[in-house]
């Protein structure tokens, strides 16, 4: 669940970025969507540290809500610190979006994990 887990919140973070820049017509290429996505992998990583998210890594209370906001919070610093903005809309956005990835997948792969597993 380790891999899974991992891969899923980096992915959907991509997908995140991708899907700004495109709702906004920006630039779709590889370094466009890291130039965008850069600042939350990074606190994505982090919060993986702080949270100690390996121990349990598909648990939403504590571990994915603690990534999530320190993902979010983290990642619009870092973005504003770097010259880039966070208007309101934006952080709203990325917020809701966030959860919605980052423990949405937690959430049906908790359920679909206690679906296959023997008595």
């Amino acid at each position: 669940m380790l891999f899974y887990t991992i891969a899923a919140d980096i992915v959907l973070v991509l997908i995140f970025a991708l899907s700004g820049r495109s709702s906004h017509s920006e630039n779709l290429s590889v370094g466009g969507v890291l130039e965008t996505a850069w600042p939350f992998l990074a606190a994505l990583a982090v919060g993986w540290l702080v949270c100690r998210t390996w121990v349990q890594p598909l648990r939403v209370w504590p571990h994915g809500v603690c990534l999530w906001m320190i993902t979010v919070a983290g990642g619009m610093a870092l973005r504003i610190l770097s010259g880039a903005t966070a208007a309101t809309p934006f952080v709203v956005v990325a917020t809701l979006v966030l959860a919605v990835f980052l423990l949405g997948h937690r959430l049906i792969a908790t359920r679909v994990t206690r679906g296959t597993k023997s008595p």
